[in-house]
């Protein structure tokens, strides 16, 4: 059987990523979209770095394929898109399919969301649906 833990130690040697820390000044960069993973509940319950997009990780490979009837425009942009999770499994496995499937410009944030708050980055609150 092959373990999560070689399969994000495989992903993280084809894929760009530092800690938290490093990101810092990219974020309100124009052009880099920093791309939520988590679960809805967990972005409830801690908060999420301001102007994050949310795209659920069960929903990536669909939001990324242009041909899907669920594609979203933004994976489309050309922007550069550093993906996290809460501690940097979901984000690395997810920073390998979106460039399996084209994207250009990934990365990750290898100790995640947590690494994010430990690092002393903007956290807000998750944006709540149209009232």
């Amino acid at each position: 059987m092959k373990r999560v833990k070689d399969m994000v130690a495989e992903a993280n040697d084809m894929v760009a990523h530092a800690p938290a820390a490093d990101y810092l000044e990219q974020h309100g960069t124009e052009g880099v979209t920093f791309v939520d993973l988590r679960d809805p509940r967990e972005l409830e319950r801690e908060g999420m770095i301001p102007g994050a997009f949310h795209c659920p990780r069960g929903m990536l490979e669909f939001w990324i394929d242009p041909e899907s009837p669920y594609a979203k425009e933004k994976f489309q942009s050309g922007d550069s898109f550093v993906f996290y999770c809460a501690s940097g499994w979901r984000s690395a496995l997810s920073a390998r399919i979106a460039q399996e499937m084209g994207l250009e410009n990934v990365s990750h944030i290898d100790d995640g969301f947590s690494g994010w708050k430990k690092a002393g980055g903007p956290v807000g609150e998750k944006p709540s649906k149209h009232k």
